[in-house]
């Protein structure tokens, strides 16, 4: 009798080749441990837990029927891929996700031939299926491409026009739909089996009549939520679906966490399809466990946690996050004028609008992952008299450029940017750091630019964009905890354009814009030991720039240095182009601005990543030593 522990599917599975000679039954075995794997690797190292659950069966069922990576899957946004890089080959390094010389926490094309596209921005998906779907038709790679969008993500416009474009080009291409929105019951054997005997054998064209068949033996709850996810997709036109007006076939919608579903599903439209198909899967985010089905975002982003418990292991802090004093601060000043409105875009716990949401629900306006609508939408209700507050991460104000400029600047419309996640965010890494927001703001004719040194300054600058309103303005402030300062009451606007003294000192000033202040007076504690302290400059803005201040601090001091937690062409850029034009480099005199490299820096620890960008108080020290010349006499002393 052979009594020997059976080796897990899991471990048998190093490539997604392997799959192809797994039973049905065993496949479902995997997607147990797949599951289980999943919720282990987060636990250790913290990220976006909940997506990932929602998709295990869909991974698994998409990797069985196609042939990556000559087939291109193409994850949306990539929230979802950590079960996809489990069976891609990284399953090794699954526990060095998000981590410095780790894993990403996204798919990315220099990481593996698996990841044919990267992404961490949601929406585009599909674009970038159909582009490689019409460069295969052109000769280019070969093989299928498959994009799997969540139903979130297709609230952006960009999702709608590219599904416009495929349904022109009527190339064949794959998009599933992952819809976690509706309500569904466990599966039911009447269903699979239904499924699985028409789908197995039917034409495709009678693949679609299967499934609307099938719905009819499904339990009422089901039922409802298939008639709702229907409804939700319901064209202008009697007799199809939104996807089959723009020239899609469409199938579903089917349970997302039944294989037997999914794989005859998946292996029929392979081996039929010819044009454009849209397959809609209906999934539960955090799907298998507990405390991540139960969590109010289905634990979309966590901590590092207890498996058991589903506790997260978060460090303790004294400060407020930057993120709280901001919405705060927008209550209090909500509480005393009624034309404040706010609007996010599908971030209301990330930016801190959930807490303005239920104290002011029919002034507050999440509009979806639709960061080019929220702007304009914002100008409108500016136009019309209100004062909105725009609350978007910097790195997805991005997506809404364009409106930035051509709505809300060329008509000078009074619209508050509140950007948070500014500078380098740490484990999301370089698709998710506001690095360029300060240079595209600031370039902007009558734009206002602020940046908070700490929490106290940020209630400030929300008072200064309530009183601003003849004109836009923006401020900036990071991810994390503020620096433990006294709070006031309520902020107080400041004075336009006007920065202030931190600390008088001699020989070079140092003028920070942003949060990297702290480090600057670390970088001036050290500094005094060798009779070097400089003098330090908050220059809370950087457009209007405070001109009499930097001119006076160029007056008193040999060298003048900037620092900011953004790219190159940002407030360092704005003071050297004041001091070219006042001809103070005709005279000789030292001017050296510090910002973020030109370079993207991969995930790591906001320390860290602020060590590598060479922006921290040792790099400082370094600086203002160089700039005098200091080092180089140490140096010759030597």
């Amino acid at each position: 009798m052979n009594d020997r522990p059976k080796t897990p599917t899991l471990d048998r599975v190093k490539l997604p080749a392997d799959l192809k000679g797994l039973s049905d039954r065993a496949l479902r075995t995997l997607a147990d441990e797949l599951r289980a794997e999943t919720i282990s690797a987060v636990s250790v190292t913290g990220g976006h837990l909940g997506a990932g659950l929602g998709v295990v069966e869909l991974t698994v069922a998409l990797h069985a029927v196609f042939d990556a990576p000559r087939d291109k899957i193409i994850w949306d946004v990539g929230h979802q891929c950590y079960p996809h890089k489990i069976l891609t080959g990284r399953r090794e390094r699954i526990r060095t996700l998000r981590q410095k010389d780790g894993l990403s926490g996204f798919t990315k094309r220099s990481e593996s031939p698996y990841d044919p596209f990267g992404a961490a921005h949601s929406s585009t998906s599909i674009s970038a299926a159909l582009g490689f779907a019409a460069a295969r038709d052109l000769g280019g790679d070969p093989g299928d491409a498959i994009a799997v969008i969540g139903d979130g993500a297709m609230s952006a416009g960009m999702a709608y026009e590219a599904l416009n474009n495929a349904g022109h080009l009527k190339q064949r291409l794959f998009v599933v739909l992952n819809d976690n929105e509706m309500s569904i019951a466990p599966p039911v054997g009447a269903m699979s089996s239904y499924l699985s005997r028409l789908y197995a054998g039917a034409p495709f064209q009678e693949l679609k009549a299967a499934a609307k068949g099938a719905v009819s033996l499904l339990p009422e709850t089901f039922q409802e939520g298939a008639r709702r996810a229907k409804e939700m997709l319901k064209g202008m036109t009697i007799g199809g679906t939104l996807f089959e007006e723009l020239g899609f076939s469409y199938v579903g919608p089917i349970d997302g966490h039944d294989l037997d579903q999914l794989l005859p599903v998946l292996r029929t439209v392979h081996d039929r399809a010819t044009g454009p198909i849209l397959i809609h899967v209906l999934t539960k985010k955090g799907k298998g466990y507990a405390p991540a089905e139960t969590a109010a975002d289905k634990g979309h982003a966590t901590a590092k946690f207890d498996v058991l418990t589903g506790v997260q292991k978060k460090a303790p802090s004294n400060a407020p996050s930057y993120t709280k004093v901001f919405a705060q601060s927008l209550l209090r000043e909500a509480e005393q004028d009624d034309k404040i409105v706010a609007i996010t875009a599908a971030m209301p716990d990330g930016t801190g609008l959930n807490l303005f949401a239920e104290r002011f629900p029919r002034r507050c306006f999440d509009v979806g992952i639709a960061e080019q609508h929220a702007v304009t939408f914002a100008a409108g209700l500016a136009a019309a008299g209100l004062k909105p507050f725009c609350a978007l991460y910097s790195t997805f104000l991005q997506r809404g450029y364009d409106q930035v400029v051509h709505d809300v600047a060329i008509q000078r419309l009074p619209v508050r940017f509140a950007i948070d996640r500014a500078g380098l965010v740490g484990a999301d890494g370089c698709t998710h750091a506001g690095a360029f927001d300060i240079a595209f703001l600031a370039n902007l004719p009558d734009m206002v630019v602020m940046a908070a040194a700490d929490e106290a300054e940020l209630a400030h600058m929300v008072a200064t964009a309530a009183a601003i309103d003849d004109r836009p303005s923006a401020f900036r402030y990071p991810r994390g905890e503020g620096v433990g300062v006294d709070m006031p009451e309520r902020g107080q606007p400041l004075e336009i354009g006007k920065g202030r003294i931190v600390a008088e000192g001699g020989r070079v000033a140092i003028l920070s814009f942003g949060t990297r202040l702290a480090e600057v007076l670390k970088a001036r504690e050290s500094l005094s030991q060798r009779g070097l302290a400089p003098t330090v400059v908050d220059a809370r803005f950087a457009k209007p720039l405070d001109r009499d201040l930097i001119l006076r601090l160029v007056a008193g001091h040999e060298a003048l240095i900037t620092i900011e937690e953004g790219a190159i062409g940002g407030f360092g850029s704005h003071v050297a182009q004041l001091l070219a034009e006042e001809g103070i480099f005709d005279r000789g005199y030292k001017f050296r601005s510090m910002v973020l490299p030109d370079t993207f820096i991969d995930q790591s620890s906001p320390e860290d990543m602020y060590a590598t960008a060479g922006m921290n108080a040792p790099d400082i020290v370094a600086r203002v030593l160089d700039v005098l010349g200091v080092a180089r006499l140490d140096e010759k002393r030597a």
